[in-house]
């Protein structure tokens, strides 16, 4: 009697529809909050002329994004854990618009630096709190998938800077006033993250109201472990890798390579093109080789894409550069905050955390390049971004996920 055929090996389990339908969600409200922010950035050399700023005012101005952003983080996981991520990110998303909307306004018709102050820091308080519940939300769906896909959703977000830029490129090129194209992108983005957070996963009993004192406890707890905070300052370097060229790479191209305030923003979505291919490609380099090894290879490209996009004698190769700059940039964020979100349980707290060190990045960035662009020009302010790089490669080998 033959022996029996061996069992075909089981099929693997499906996806629930669910788990589907929130990852399509997650993606299209990191779109959208990338769609917001790019809109204010792609506009910032129009709102320096309105308002008559120099380098260093500018930056001073940017940085009230910045602490809103800042002063968000340190409560966000908190108030993800109360109200789910899926209100959280609705309600600070009709913040984002606020900011958007009251910036806007005040640049183009009031000339007033204190309004765009204020909307600012509306929109970074929004947009950090969002950032903290759609990252934790995003960790939720790639833990459930089984599969890395955190760097495509922040690719999302990246897509919705390229649309954000190119469109206050054209904006730009056609004369429309900054309070117009705000105010209107304001609404699209509202109405859409409030649609698209609706298909976000099932809160559940215990994760939906854990008790206040547990809270507390796991967010100062975070704050006192090692990987976490050495996690936090790779995000750090890695936020202003990236942040440096939102604020500053349109402006440094108009002033530094000559180049009109169109094909300023232009340049600015070749970055955001670069960010955006690195995060959809780095998927699969992380699946494969692990994210130690990914992220030193990309650090080290975007430490010679900033030296080159500076340095670069020729304004095709100088643009080459940008490009290099943000595939490089690419990955460190997004991969910093699956490696916070590595235990389900305390996500919450560690996100906060890593987003509280790294957005600190957006505080002390816009003015520390401000004032090194009185000096020496903007252009070459931006060499710090590779001298800080370098060194960041000591830091790669906390990426590794626990031993559970």
């Amino acid at each position: 009697m033959s022996p029996a055929a061996a069992p075909p090996a089981a099929p693997a389990p499906a996806v629930p529809r669910s788990v589907l339908a929130a990852r399509t969600g997650v993606a299209v409200v990191f779109a959208l909050n990338g769609l917001a922010v790019a809109t204010w950035f792609g506009r910032v050399p129009a709102v320096r002329e309105a308002l008559g700023l120099t380098a260093g005012r500018l930056g001073l101005l940017l940085l009230a994004l910045s602490a809103g952003a800042l002063l968000a983080m340190p409560t966000a996981g908190l108030v993800a854990q109360r109200l789910g991520t899926a209100r959280t990110v609705a309600a600070s998303t009709l913040l984002v618009a606020a900011g958007l909307t009251l910036a806007g306004a005040a640049a183009s018709l009031a000339g007033s630096l204190v309004g765009v102050a204020v909307g600012l820091f509306a929109l970074g308080y929004g947009s950090g709190t969002c950032d903290v519940a759609m990252n934790v939300e995003g960790a939720a769906v790639e833990r459930r998938l089984g599969r890395t896909v955190m760097p495509r959703f922040h690719a999302a977000w990246s897509l919705g800077s390229v649309a954000g830029a190119a469109l206050g490129a054209g904006a730009a090129r056609l004369g429309v006033p900054v309070a117009a194209h705000l105010a209107a992108l304001a609404a699209v983005v509202l109405v859409g993250t409030v649609l698209a957070a609706r298909s976000f996963l099932p809160v559940t009993e215990s994760a939906a109201a854990p008790a206040p004192a547990s809270r507390r406890r796991d967010l100062l707890a975070a704050w006192r472990e090692p990987r976490t905070l050495l996690v936090g300052l790779l995000v750090l370097v890695m936020a202003f890798a990236e942040g440096s060229a939102n604020d500053w790479l349109a402006v440094a191209f108009v002033d530094g390579h000559g180049l009109s305030e169109a094909a300023g923003a232009a340049v600015f979505g070749v970055f955001v093109v670069g960010m955006t291919l690195g995060r959809t490609v780095g998927t699969l380099a992380l699946d494969r080789w692990g994210r130690v090894p990914v992220l030193i290879a990309t650090i080290l490209l975007a430490a010679l894409g900033a030296g080159t996009a500076v340095l670069a004698g020729s304004g095709p190769v100088a643009i080459a550069g940008v490009a290099l700059w943000g595939v490089g940039a690419s990955l460190g964020f997004p991969v910093g905050m699956s490696a916070a979100a590595d235990d389900e349980e305390r996500a919450p707290a560690r996100v906060s955390v890593v987003a509280v060190i790294g957005y600190t990045a957006f505080l002390a960035g816009p003015p520390l390049l401000g004032m090194l662009g009185d000096r020496v020009g903007t252009l070459h302010a931006l060499l710090v971004v590779p001298l800080l790089l370098l060194p960041t490669l000591a830091l790669v080998p906390t990426l590794r996920p626990p031993t559970r």
